[in-house]
């Protein structure tokens, strides 16, 4: 999978990815309208180019008060985002080239008002998406946000996910309605949020491809 190339299709207006990409920036959009004054920690899992949160900030009011990380494995995603943030002047917006999947990428960070888990859950094991979830308990600030996305596809997780979420005190603020053609949610979190555990690993990246034909072959 290029994923360089992947992220084209984000500039197709009426393309699955383009619309999900807006629902996901408004969303963005309502937790920073919202947010009380004072600084904000965002932390962004597989940014790929960032486009989520870096287009909310060019021209949002609260821009200057976020402090974010984008963490992202792909070199020339990682140099997109890392452009577009500059020429924005968004300089409280850093990108790191790294895995996504160890947690002392995020230590100082966290706990955080906004996680975005974009583009991640659809290309792990349901068993990582699961630990995943567990881990945005420990990322996440009491009152912050989750947003995170998974296609409707067959299996469709969307409602499961929502589950996980909810047994470790998140509250649902919005989920995109099913015929959407693609899975958005938000979740609030009401805990208290543990300690980031330090080298720990939270998922392996597969890859949507691989798990579609995976499914098709145990199917």
């Amino acid at each position: 999978m290029d994923w360089r190339t992947w992220h084209d299709e984000y500039d197709l207006p009426g393309s699955w990815m383009a619309r999900r990409l807006r629902a996901v920036q408004r969303q963005i959009r309502a937790v920073l309208d919202e947010s009380p004054p004072g600084p904000l920690r965002v932390v962004s899992l597989c940014a790929g180019q960032g486009r989520d949160l870096l287009g909310v900030l060019a021209d949002h009011p609260r821009r200057d008060d976020v402090r974010a990380r984008l963490v992202e494995l792909d070199p020339r995603n990682a140099k997109a985002a890392e452009d577009t943030a500059r020429a924005a002047g968004l300089t409280g917006v850093e990108v790191l080239t790294a895995d996504a999947s160890r947690t002392d990428h995020y230590h100082s960070l966290v706990p955080a008002d906004l996680v975005l888990v974009c583009g991640v859950f659809g290309n792990l094991s349901d068993e990582d998406i699961h630990r995943t979830v567990g881990f945005c308990a420990q990322l996440c600030a009491t009152g912050g946000t989750v947003i995170w996305t998974r296609h409707r596809g067959a299996p469709d997780r969307v409602p499961l996910i929502c589950e996980w979420f909810e047994g470790l005190g998140f509250e649902r603020r919005w989920v995109s309605e099913p015929d959407a053609g693609f899975g958005v949610g938000v979740h609030r979190f009401t805990g208290q949020p543990q300690p980031l555990a330090a080298g720990a690993h939270m998922f392996t990246f597969v890859g949507y491809d691989v798990l579609d034909d995976v499914n098709q072959s145990s199917g």
